[in-house]
Formats: C-alpha cells, sequence, structure tokens
C-alpha cells in the first residue's frame, strides 16, 4: 500500500477536500455496515432481544470511549501544525507520544470497562429480560478496546499528513474478518452476542497491527520505532489541551445520549430494537458530516500555522456547503428506502414502527449536526477547543437533559423524546457558528499584525 500525501498548504482545495473527507466518511460508514453486522447476525439468527443486548450497549460504550477519541483529535492538530510549520524531528517525537497515549488510554478503558460494566447497565434501565446478555457483550467488548485506541491514534497522526487512504484499506479488512467471524461464530456455533463481541475484539487486532505496520513504514518525519516510545510532556500537553475539551464534549455528549437511551429503554425490547436498527443509518449520514469537521480540522491546523487566512476562510466554506449537501443526499436515500432498509434488521411490525419514527424525525435532519460539527472542527484547528466544547455541552447535552426531565415528562411519546435532537442541533449549531465568526475575526487580526510587525 502506497504512502499517500496530500498538499494541504498550495494549489486548489475543492479536490483536495474530497479527496482526504471521502476515504474519512467511508472509514466511519464502513465501520458502521460491520456493526450493522453484528445487529443483522444476531438479529436474524439468535433473536430480537440478542439485537436489543447488542444495541443497548452502543450509548454507553461511546460515552466510555469518546474522551480518548477527542485526545487522537489533540493528536491530529499537534502532529499536522508541527509540519505545517516544517519541524520534522519535533513531528516525530509528538507521533512516539501519540502511540505510547493510545495503548495506555486503551488499557485504563478496558480496566474501567470490566469493573463497572455491570452497574453502568443497570443505571440505564436496560430491560431485565436482556441485561444479562447485555452485560456478556459489554464486557467482551472492552478487550477490543487497546487495539481500538491505537487504530484511532494512529490513524490520527497519518491523517495530519494527509493520508486519510490507509487507515480506510485497515478498516476494510478488519470489517471483512468481522463479518466472516459474525456468521460463524454465531451460525455455526451458536454463540449468539458472546459470538459477535469475540468477532469485534479479533478484527480490532488485525486493524491496529495494520496501521503499526504503516508507521513502522512510514516516512522519516512520522516513522514510528518502538525502542524510542516515550511521553513527552511538551506534546502531550498540547494534544490534552486540544483533545480534552473535544473528548469532554463528547463524553457529556454521550451522556446525554445515555439519558436519552434510558428513555428509550423504557418503552421495551421493541422500542430498543426499532431504535437500534435505524441508527445505524443515522450514524451513517452522521459519518459524512464528521469527516468533513476532520477534513476542516486538519487542514485548518496546517493553513492556519502557515498564516494563510484566505485559505482558512476558504476551508470552511467548502467543507460546511460540500459536507451538508451530502448529508442530505444521504438521509434521502434512507428515507426513500426506509423499509427495505429497516427490515434488514427485523420484520417485527412493532420494531419497525419504533424505527419509522425514528427515521422521519432524526436521520431526516441529520444535517443540522454539520452546522457545529464543521464550525467547532475550524475552530479546534485554530487552537480554541475549549469554545465548542462549552457550547455543544450547553446547547445539546444540557438542554436534552431538561427537554427528557421536562417536556418528555409532561408529554410522554415516542415523537417527543425524538425531536430533542433537531431543536437541540438548531440551538448549538447558531451559537457554535457565532463563536467561529468571532474568533476568527480575532485570530486573523492578530496574523496581520504580527505580518505587519515583521514588514516595519
Amino acid at each position: 500500500m502506497k504512502n499517500k500525501k496530500i498538499d494541504m498548504l498550495n494549489g486548489p482545495l475543492v479536490g483536495k477536500i474530497v479527496i482526504f473527507a471521502l476515504p474519512l466518511a467511508l472509514s466511519s460508514i464502513l465501520q458502521q455496515l460491520f456493526n450493522s453486522a453484528d445487529l443483522a447476525v444476531v438479529g436474524r439468527f439468535d433473536s430480537d432481544k440478542a439485537m436489543a443486548a447488542v444495541g443497548s450497549n452502543s450509548s454507553l460504550v461511546n460515552l466510555i470511549v469518546s474522551l480518548f477519541l477527542g485526545l487522537s483529535v489533540g493528536a491530529n492538530v499537534v502532529v499536522a501544525r508541527l509540519i505545517g510549520q516544517g519541524k520534522k524531528d519535533k513531528a516525530n517525537e509528538a507521533v512516539h507520544t501519540v502511540v505510547l497515549l493510545a495503548v495506555i488510554s486503551g488499557f485504563i478503558i478496558l480496566g474501567v470497562g470490566e469493573i463497572l460494566a455491570p452497574i453502568l447497565l443497570g443505571m440505564m434501565n436496560v430491560p431485565d429480560d436482556v441485561l444479562k446478555l447485555a452485560t456478556l457483550y459489554l464486557r467482551i467488548f472492552f478487550f477490543a478496546m487497546p487495539f481500538i485506541e491505537i487504530y484511532d491514534f494512529g490513524s490520527a497522526v497519518l491523517r495530519s499528513k494527509g493520508d486519510s487512504t490507509r487507515p480506510l484499506y485497515a478498516l476494510i479488512t478488519a470489517g471483512v474478518i468481522n463479518v466472516i467471524l459474525n456468521l460463524v461464530f454465531v451460525i455455526v456455533f451458536k454463540m449468539g452476542v458472546a459470538g459477535v463481541a469475540t468477532a469485534t475484539v479479533i478484527s480490532n487486532f488485525f486493524s491496529a497491527c495494520m496501521i503499526l505496520y504503516f508507521l513502522t513504514h512510514e516516512e522519516e518525519m512520522l516513522r514510528l520505532d518502538f525502542r524510542k516510545l516515550r511521553i513527552r510532556w511538551k506534546y502531550l500537553l498540547g494534544i490534552i489541551k486540544i483533545g480534552l475539551p473535544a473528548g469532554l464534549q463528547s463524553m457529556v455528549f454521550s451522556l446525554s445520549n445515555v439519558v436519552i437511551q434510558a428513555a428509550i429503554n423504557s418503552f421495551g425490547s421493541d422500542g430498543i430494537a426499532g431504535s437500534t436498527a435505524e441508527q445505524n443509518f443515522e450514524f451513517m449520514a452522521y459519518f459524512v458530516i464528521n469527516a468533513f469537521a476532520q477534513t476542516a480540522t486538519t487542514f485548518t491546523s496546517q493553513n492556519f500555522a502557515a498564516q494563510d487566512k484566505e485559505r482558512c476562510k476558504k476551508i470552511y466554506r467548502l467543507c460546511t456547503f460540500i459536507g451538508l449537501a451530502s448529508c442530505l443526499g444521504l438521509s434521502l436515500i434512507f428515507l426513500i428506502g426506509r423499509h427495505l432498509f429497516i427490515q434488514i434488521f427485523s420484520t417485527d411490525e412493532n420494531v419497525i414502527h419504533y424505527a419509522m419514527i425514528r427515521m422521519w424525525s432524526v436521520c431526516l435532519l441529520e444535517l443540522l449536526t454539520g452546522v457545529y460539527e464543521i464550525s467547532g472542527g475550524c475552530l479546534r484547528g485554530m487552537g480554541h477547543s475549549m469554545t465548542p466544547a462549552v457550547i455543544t455541552v450547553l446547547g445539546t447535552c444540557v438542554f436534552r437533559l431538561v427537554w427528557v426531565n421536562t417536556i418528555y415528562v409532561a408529554h410522554r411519546s415516542y415523537i417527543m423524546l425524538m425531536i430533542v435532537y433537531p431543536v437541540s442541533w438548531v440551538i448549538t449549531g447558531t451559537a457554535v457558528t457565532v463563536a467561529y465568526f468571532i474568533t476568527r475575526r480575532k485570530e486573523f487580526a492578530q496574523i496581520g499584525k504580527r505580518r505587519a510587525d515583521i514588514i516595519l
């Protein structure tokens, strides 16, 4: 597999943004498809309760891993800035800090997850008829976390220099392994949820190994040498400065989803299964937005470090327009073929009923997430990670908690629970966009001042 690199600092942007974002979107969508394979296999060849057990873990897993995924964003920004500034030796030192941080964080999540799994699932009001299966799945799944973290942080390093393709190759390989093992473990060996969880662990091991292989065969600036693995505090602090607010934002965001999931759980296994089935398509639409948000972060990081403010402005406009349009197109495809898509997971009428409600009220409006995700990505690329984090926590997370405990309680229905998503997106998107333009004006004024001082 060839070493691929995109020059983010020179030349036309449209093609480069699309070429960079497309593998990111495909990676996340394929990952979701492979997760969907877990659900489809247990739903079709085991039971709806088994599918509900797997699905009831999604919000909780996201809550636990989100903090460290945010740190990987910080790693991407730190390495990308050093590349933009032409500091090759320092970029290499940062890479070794990033990889060791990935290993450490993966084992932290594994240990915490194994201890707290049954307690957390109990707090989420998982129905008694699926609680045992859900706990079994979660405990096995956590053994994949060290491999998942290596893949995420290693991919962040590769993306920092414009390579979003090889992480896709690693994910495709792992996904094919995952699907094959799902079928073997569930259909042949009758392992049920334990089978799909075990398949997840094994497949993520392969993706981690491939990422490590890519990094050990990189060009000198980013080449990984296991003998040089060491935490260098100046890079770690930089990663934390950018990544911790992003991680806490995602963590609190996931916490609000855990509260919503607990409310969904009150509608029984049919409500859980229906929501779980629809979320597969909802997530895919979001991944398109997220890909352009990551693209905005990486491209802005390099160009902001190079003090090219006009190029930073263009990056924001292009990522926003292309990202929102692409997300809307995919959402419409899912909506048009909604009956066919949902029946992949279940043919039960009650399950389909809940899935359709969520499809119309959430998936169709998923593009609204792009308003705050892409502007927030640009802010992080300029080094301002706390601003979008605080706004998102207040506008999305806190608002959802208030909604669930007031409006939803007063008018308890599945549709009233789902409406909280688009309403919170509008509020958050407006606030983050305003913050982006205010911050951008201040930062670009500083760039102009520094250039004027140099001339004088």
